[in-house]
């Protein structure tokens, strides 16, 4: 008598990928020595490209019209497929947000290993990304696909803002108040969730938050005093607040006290759960921000700690940071708080 036919026990989605979610981001110095050389055409209808690091690309189409694109995608950052592909979706399209946009449109781009995972789990990644899509409502309209070594998802996405609200990363204002829309931590869980030790609430914190679509972001462009947007991702809070202050040629000012952090992950940090990506980010650009004498590697390696679909960061008039707030608090961001300002230097972070 033959031995029953058992299928293959499938790996953890996670042992797959050498780095989840933004974690697995080309590190920033790295990146910057990358692009340097690669401006080519510049026709002036594109009114944001590479020149700022800003979340996507715009381009005018006509007088009340421009169209944002923006593309992201990454290896698994948690082994349920579903919940990955919502994630991976929900980090792309929120690009869109963070330009101020609306989005209309998305491609999906699938890399598989086709030997190692079932159709049917590859296909729960393709549903997680659609309900996500469904929830922004836009549709998935075709896409690409490869087999790959490592599982890769993420999407293309399109949107559209009216020329005169395009919100970049490099027009904040001396006298602005920073507001940051999400509490950090998602790389933290992220390496405590790879080595099996992060809580059932923990990973509920982790799903929540990187599954909350940045919708705040397309009213915010229509909010007179909102000067500056873009959203916290791989590069961790200290790298995309510099962003914002290279681009605006000003000095960022974090406070440090006002950050807010997801319940557990400042334990889990003392624990040792960081993320590679961490030292990579401050190894990039760690010259050009200045921590207190107190500061501490803890602190440090939460400052940089990698996003996955983080939050919001809003550069405004300090005459509405109340109304951001409020704003944020509606559409279900209740960790949404001010914590840092804009000040007049050049291009640099500090924190306090």
């Amino acid at each position: 008598m033959n031995a029953p036919i058992t299928a293959p026990i499938e790996p953890r989605l996670t042992s797959l990928s050498h780095g989840g979610g933004c974690g697995c981001k080309i590190a920033p110095g790295v990146l910057s020595e990358i692009l340097k050389n690669s401006a080519g055409l510049l026709p002036k209808e594109l009114l944001v490209g590479i020149e700022t690091a800003d979340d996507a690309a715009v381009y005018q189409l006509n007088d009340e019209q421009a169209l944002i694109a923006t593309t992201d995608f990454f290896m698994p950052i948690v082994d349920d497929p579903f919940e990955f592909g919502r994630i991976a979706a929900t980090n792309a399209i929120s690009d869109v947000y963070a330009m101020g946009g609306t989005p209309i449109m998305a491609l999906a781009l699938v890399g598989m290993p086709i030997n190692v995972l079932s159709v049917e789990t590859i296909g729960k990644i393709i549903k997680g990304g659609q309900s996500v899509a469904t929830a922004a409502g836009i549709p998935i309209a075709g896409g690409h696909t490869i087999d790959s070594v490592e599982a890769i998802y993420g999407l293309v996405v399109m949107g559209l803002v009216h020329p005169s609200k395009v919100k970049k990363n490099a027009d904040a204002k001396v006298g602005d108040v920073l507001i940051l829309g999400k509490p950090l931590g998602v790389g933290v869980l992220s390496a405590a969730l790879k080595k099996e030790k992060l809580s059932p609430a923990g990973y509920e914190a982790m799903i929540r938050y990187t599954t909350m679509l940045n919708k705040p972001g397309a009213k915010l462009a229509n909010m007179a005093g909102v000067n500056a947007l873009t959203d916290i991702t791989g590069f961790g809070l200290a790298g995309h607040t510099l962003e914002l202050a290279r681009g605006a040629k000003h000095t960022c000012v974090i406070e440090w006290s006002k950050v807010p952090l997801i319940d557990g992950v400042a334990d889990l940090a003392a624990q040792g759960f960081i993320t590679g990506a961490s030292g990579r980010n401050w190894a990039g650009y760690g010259k050009d921000v200045d921590l207190p004498a107190s500061f501490g590697d803890l602190n440090q390696a939460l400052l940089t700690d990698p996003q996955t679909s983080g939050g919001l960061l809003v550069s405004c008039d300090p005459a509405i940071a109340d109304e951001v707030i409020a704003l944020f608090k509606q559409e279900g961001f209740d960790r949404a708080a001010v914590v840092g300002r804009v000040e007049a230097g050049a291009g640099r972070l500090r924190v306090e």
